[in-house]
């Protein structure tokens, strides 16, 4: 299964669930002046995770090509691009996290076929300031799916990277970080600007098993560790939350709103920790191989 077939069984799984495929949106946004690019899958149903209706419905599903030019001092390394391509399904105040957390479980392991052994998966810890709890509703699902497996998923208390590092390979699958584990378009809670939805989210990571050890980032790899053995593949964000002049408050709905990256997962699928050996971008690599007289080999 490459790159194009895991875009077309996405949308076709979501799609038998529901979900109604919607266009993708333009790359440049042309009614939204908070910014230059679509960055993200959900940029342009922001009207509709803040409580408005949509006319195809309360399950959408679409594959959204995106520009962040935010990345751009990450690209070089084995996972950023500036230009990627995000599946995402979003549930606008019908399902919620029983069946968003199973539908992407099922999809990786029996749609695209990957190893359940090799996925990890992260949860937020909650920010008693902000009045946003513990997030051990995902967690509880999660071993029960990982248990369907016939794998025991041990939950770590993280919080931090440095308490990660001396956790990480200790046995553990599901794993709790703090603003790592919250979505908005500006950042961890004390950032969300008056008027911006966001929420905790739950995150799927693949972990790779032959990549170059580097200690200089902690003797023990954990999900969000950046030497890259462990990469990000999905991100179901639980938006329930609006920020207002008093603090967060519940949206009128409770949304999901998931994002995948198609390179990431088709990466995950080839076992390859390098997303550039996908099948829609490999050939571009070789072309430039061939103008260039070089080897891609030799620069990475």
């Amino acid at each position: 299964m490459n790159a194009q077939d895991i875009r077309n069984n996405y949308l076709k799984f979501l799609e038998e669930r529901g979900h109604k495929v919607i266009p993708r949106a333009l790359l440049v946004p042309n009614n939204d002046p908070t910014t230059l690019f679509t960055g993200s899958g959900m940029q342009p149903l922001i009207p509709y995770l803040l409580g408005e209706p949509h006319q195809d419905g309360t399950r959408l599903v679409d594959s959204q090509a995106c520009l962040r030019a935010q990345d751009i001092d990450d690209v070089g390394d084995n996972r950023h691009t500036t230009f990627f391509e995000m599946l995402g399904n979003w549930s606008l105040g019908d399902y919620f996290k029983k069946e968003q957390l199973r539908w992407f479980f099922e999809f990786l392991v029996g749609e695209v076929g990957l190893d359940a052994n090799r996925l990890f998966v992260t949860c937020c810890s909650g920010f008693p300031d902000f009045n946003v709890p513990k997030d051990t509703e995902s967690a509880e699902l999660w071993v029960d799916l990982f248990a369907e497996q016939g794998i025991t998923a041990k939950q770590v208390e993280v919080g931090s990277e440095e308490n990660g590092y001396s956790s990480g390979e200790q046995g553990g699958r599901i794993f709790f970080y703090d603003e790592k584990n919250w979505w908005s378009r500006n950042g961890a809670p004390k950032d969300v600007k008056v008027g911006e939805p966001c929420g905790p989210d739950s995150e799927g990571c693949y972990l790779f098993e032959e990549i170059k050890r580097d200690t200089s980032w902690g003797e023990h790899c954990h999900p969000h560790c950046d030497w890259g053995r462990a990469m990000e593949i999905g991100n179901s964000v639980f938006m329930e939350y609006l920020r207002t002049e008093k603090g967060f408050e519940k949206l009128p709905a409770q949304n999901v709103d998931f994002g995948g990256g198609l390179e990431r997962i088709a990466a995950a699928k080839i076992n390859s920790p390098d997303v550039f050996k996908i099948s829609i971008l490999w050939p571009i690599v070789e072309e430039l191989e061939r103008l260039s007289g070089r080897q891609y080999v030799d620069h990475t």
